[in-house]
Parts: C-alpha cells; sequence; structure tokens
C-alpha cells in the first residue's frame, strides 16, 4: 500500500459522502414537487435505492462494471461480494487511492442514477414493481454501460469517449429511461384535467441545495484526485448551475415572474449538462454550457406538456436532454490545457472527437431506452406496474406504506 496518497485518498472520502448526500437532497428535490398524499412514497422510491444498491453493487454490481473485460460489453466476475476489492490500490482505476475506496465512490453514483429515473413515474407506481425493477434496470442498464464508458477494455472507452462524471451513464440514461417508464405506465389520473401544485416547494429548494453541494463530490471527485483537475472540475460545475439558474429565471420573468421552482430547476439542469464535461473545460465553456442548457430543457418541458406525456418530473429534459448537450458540448470545447488526459475537441483542433461523443449519446439514448422499455412492458403484463384507482385517490403514503406525512 505505499503507493496510497493520503491526500488524494482523504478527498475521494469526503466526495463519497457528498455524493451520498445526493440521493436525500434527490428525495426532498422530488418530494416537494408531488401531491402531500404520495409524498413519503416519493421520498422512499430515492430512499429505497440506498438500501437495494448498496447491497447489490458488493454482490456483483461492481464486478460488472469493472470486473477483468469481457469482449469489451461487460466486466467479469472477479470482484464478485468485493473478492479483491481491498485497502490497496488498483492501478487500472485508482493508483494513489484504495480500490475499495473508488468502489465505494462509484457506489454512490450507481445509488442515485435509478434514483433519478422516479421522477417519470411518481405518484402511481406500485412499490413491488419498482423494487423488482429497480433491481432489473441497475443489472441490464447502467452495469454495463458503466463499463463501456468507464471500465478498462469497455468498447466506448476503448473509442475515447469522454465522460468526466456521468453525462451518458448517469444522465442521458436516466432521463431516457423516464421517458420510455412514463410512456408504459401511462399518465396519473386526472392528468391535464385537475390543476395540481406543488405541496411544498420550499423541500424542493432545500434538495437543491443539497444537490449543488453534493455535485462537488460528484464532478470534482471523479478526478480521483486532489489535484488542478478536480479544481477546474469543481470551478466548472459552479459556473455551469449558476449560468443555467440565471438564464432559466430569466426564461421564466419573460413568460410571467421569476419562478422560485424554475430557478431552481435551471441549477439542476446547467449541473447536469456540466456533468460530462467539467474535467475537460475551461470556466467559460462551463457558462456557455449552462446558460445553453436551460434554454434546451426549457423548451423540451413546453413540448412534453404540449404532448400531454405525464413524465411527472421531468428527468427527460433536465437530465437526459441537458447531458445530451454537456456530451455534445465536451466534443467542442475540451481541451487538454485543463486536463492532459483528457483529448482536445473541435475548437481545439480535434473534429473527431465530437463525432465519438455524438455516438455515445446515442447509443446510451437507444440502449436505455429500449431496455427500459422493454423491462417495463414486461412487468406490466405480468405483475402489473400501476397502483389501483383507488390506490391512487387515497394516495401512495397510506396505500402504499401505511403511514401518512402530516397528521
Amino acid at each position: 500500500m505505499a503507493n496510497i496518497n493520503s491526500g488524494d485518498t482523504a478527498w475521494l472520502l469526503v466526495c463519497c459522502s457528498l455524493v451520498l448526500l445526493m440521493t436525500p437532497g434527490l428525495a426532498f428535490f422530488y418530494g416537494g414537487m408531488v401531491r402531500k398524499k404520495n409524498i413519503l412514497s416519493t421520498l422512499t422510491l430515492s430512499y429505497a435505492f440506498m438500501a437495494m444498491i448498496g447491497v447489490q453493487w458488493v454482490l456483483f454490481g461492481y464486478s460488472l462494471s469493472f470486473g477483468k473485460d469481457i469482449g469489451g460489453i461487460i466486466g467479469g466476475l472477479n470482484f464478485l461480494g468485493f473478492h479483491n476489492v481491498t485497502a490497496a490500490p488498483n492501478p487500472e482505476y485508482s493508483a494513489t487511492v484504495p480500490q475499495q475506496l473508488f468502489a465505494a465512490f462509484q457506489m454512490m453514483f450507481a445509488v442515485i442514477t435509478p434514483a433519478l429515473i422516479t421522477g417519470g413515474f411518481v405518484e402511481r407506481i406500485r412499490f413491488k414493481s419498482f423494487l423488482i425493477f429497480g433491481l432489473i434496470w441497475a443489472t441490464l442498464v447502467y452495469d454495463p454501460l458503466c463499463h463501456w464508458v468507464w471500465g478498462v477494455g469497455g468498447w466506448l472507452r476503448v473509442l475515447g469517449t469522454l465522460d468526466f462524471a456521468g453525462g451518458t451513464v448517469v444522465h442521458i440514461a436516466a432521463g431516457f429511461s423516464a421517458l420510455a417508464f412514463a410512456m408504459v405506465i401511462g399518465p396519473r389520473r386526472g392528468f391535464g384535467h385537475t390543476p395540481w401544485e406543488p405541496h411544498n416547494i420550499p423541500y424542493t429548494v432545500l434538495g437543491t441545495g443539497l444537490l449543488w453541494v453534493g455535485w462537488f463530490g460528484f464532478n470534482a471527485g471523479s478526478a480521483l484526485a486532489a489535484d488542478g483537475v478536480a479544481v477546474s472540475a469543481l470551478v466548472a460545475t459552479n459556473t455551469s448551475g449558476a449560468a443555467a439558474g440565471v438564464v432559466w429565471m430569466i426564461l421564466s420573468w419573460l413568460d410571467g415572474r421569476p419562478s422560485t421552482l424554475g430557478l431552481v430547476t435551471g441549477m439542476v439542469v446547467g449541473l447536469a449538462a456540466v456533468t460530462p464535461a467539467s474535467g475537460f473545460v475551461s470556466p467559460l465553456a462551463a457558462m456557455f454550457i449552462g446558460a445553453v442548457a436551460a434554454p434546451i430543457s426549457y423548451y423540451t418541458i413546453r413540448f412534453r406538456e404540449n404532448r400531454g406525456l405525464d413524465e411527472s418530473l421531468d428527468v427527460f429534459a433536465c437530465h437526459g436532454m441537458a447531458s445530451t448537450w454537456g456530451m455534445i458540448a465536451t466534443g467542442l470545447f475540451a481541451t487538454t490545457a485543463v486536463n492532459p488526459n483528457g483529448a482536445n475537441g473541435l475548437f481545439y483542433g480535434n473534429p473527431s472527437q465530437l463525432g465519438v461523443q455524438i455516438l455515445a449519446s446515442v447509443v446510451t439514448m437507444v440502449f436505455a431506452f429500449g431496455v427500459t422499455y422493454i423491462v417495463a412492458k414486461a412487468l406490466n403484463m405480468s405483475i402489473g406496474l400501476r397502483a389501483s384507482t383507488v390506490e391512487e385517490e387515497v394516495g401512495l403514503d397510506i396505500s402504499g406504506h401505511g403511514e401518512r406525512a402530516y397528521s
């Protein structure tokens, strides 16, 4: 263990905790936007993954993602049960920190990614169906995709895909999966006919704050070292979130009043957009990425509303579309001046990088949407996805969990 760097290890320990904090942050971000009869259900959907994936990742998820490569498609079984995942570094992934810490850090990404999808089907999902879907999705979508992009030998990594902290693996995958699931499960009863207001916007504001702080661990921690790249990623993250917040606030102001919910939504959009680019681009490029992401997501939500699709909390618009733009922008603005281990993008003389970024994005969209649609359809035809009319009317807190958030 002579190669372990105590500074890098301390930094990644902190980042691991910050990324875990994002899942409770997401729970409150989503929880504030649903009706009060469904807040416990919505919180539980996120927290359940902290439990389920915390087990799945140790048993086999990490091995499928980062185990010995099999044909560029999936990891082998050499890390089952964290076998051989020790306090010694693994030079292929974590040359200066214990491999067990690297695995724990990656676990936090595996926890929050399926939790993001829950925004697409809140207020109408059967809890049993949700648990089965979550386990299948993590195993069939997240783990292979993680190996393709980040695993040694993964085919998208070999192609030279730049995805610093999860534009494809996390945000595009979650956004397009949420879209697929929403199309299968159908709209909430009364959707489009009954006016619904978020029951507690302060919860959503609180969740945004937790997400933003956690995002520093998410993006800057992905440097896997306490170095200049980590600092650059942190600055890029903050700058993009800030720029998108400003632009979204202006857009909502032009449409009426500067909405608090709109402001915090814009911030999350900017943070999602810069995630793949954060360790490869300059602060000004990050500002542009956030500023452009805001109208992309803002008008995607308008499009979704006009089509009458109940993708409840706009995971597709805010994560899927924003990070698709972020992946493309990485192919434009990436520069080895920021990260010598990265690559130059189109604006720095390497047009082929843009092609790689677009390919990785499209592959992720098709794979995540397709597998999710098939799995959701199969579950719907077998055990059913939806709560009954009565259960939905009463609210999933009482009908699903036998508890009430507010007396």
